[in-house]
Order: structure tokens, then sequence, then C-alpha cells
């Protein structure tokens, strides 16, 4: 993996994002998480510190500064949209260049949204639901299915190998 994407962020730490975050943390990443409900942000920091370099930031935002590729994994497309974009939003803390990963379910109209959002913050952006459940992501066994550039998955699929079993390319953002 490059030593260029050992920075990472990850905002939503539900049944999904907890562990997801979790398996990079272990797995030597310097990790810095966001979650809505601070009190759960805390208790993963409790968990895995011991792991690297952790942090919890306040907003999307801060967690998002400094970091080389920011995962998402909340509820809903409103939900995707109250934390990656807007003045305390991911996007506005990330550098051009680096990488927004989109793991939520959400829809195919919101993934063109962020898309166009992302292009024109001069941000790469890949859309990539999962399946596999809790025990999935717990487990590390998680499907990926990606929308985006051939060349930003190969980017981050040894990121995204920490805790899935198989992830694939599905075609451009939105496919």
């Amino acid at each position: 993996m490059s030593k260029e994407l050992d920075r990472v962020a990850f905002i939503g730490l539900g049944v999904m994002g907890y562990p997801m975050a979790g398996h990079l943390a272990k797995s030597g990443k310097a990790v810095t998480v966001f979650n809505r409900t601070t009190a759960k942000a805390e208790q993963w920091l409790s968990e895995f510190a011991g792991h690297g370099e952790c942090a919890v930031a306040a907003t999307p935002k801060a967690a998002a500064t400094g970091a080389d590729v920011v995962f998402m994994c909340v509820g809903n497309d409103d939900d995707v949209r109250s934390v990656a974009l807007g003045s305390d939003g991911a996007l506005a803390g990330m550098a051009a260049g680096s990488v927004l990963v989109d793991h939520t379910t959400a829809s195919q109209q919101l993934a063109v949204e962020l898309g166009a959002a992302c292009a024109a913050a001069d941000v790469r952006f890949l859309d990539a639901p999962v399946s596999g459940g809790q025990a999935g992501a717990e487990n590390g066994a998680l499907t990926i299915m990606l929308g985006g550039s051939e060349a930003d998955y190969h980017c981050v699929q040894g990121l995204l190998d920490v805790y899935a079993k198989k992830s694939a390319l599905m075609g451009p953002i939105g496919a």
C-alpha cells in the first residue's frame, strides 16, 4: 500500500462504520473519526487508540483535514449531504487530489451530485456501497461495489482490502 495513503478519516461509526474504521486502525493507518454522537466516537477511540495514531474530530471538516482518503458510511442521502457538503462538511476540509469514498447505500442521484461537487473541488470520488452486514464488517469480509474511475479505484484498493474480502469497479460514478 502506498505510504501516501497512511492518513485516513472515517465519518460514521454505526454498526458498519465502527468496525470498518477499526480494521483501518489495526492495519497501522492514522485514523481520525467523526460521528454525530460524540460518545460513540470516544468509545471507538478508547477501543482502537492502542493500534496507532487515532483521533476524534469535532466536525467532518476537521476529520477530513490532512486525510489522504475520507471514508463515509452513514444512513441515507440526507445524512451523506449533512456530513459531506457545507462549510463544516468533509469536502470543505479535503485537499486537492485526495479521495472521498462513500460507503453509504445511497441513491444514484446522490452519487452523481457528490461526484460533481468533488470534481469542482479537485477531489477524487468513489461511490462504494457495501454488502455483508454487520458480521461482514466485523470480520473484514465485506463486498464493495464501486462506481468511479479505474485509477481512483486502484488508488484505494489496498485500503478497501483491509475490511473487504472482495471489491469490484462496476463502472462510472453512479453505476
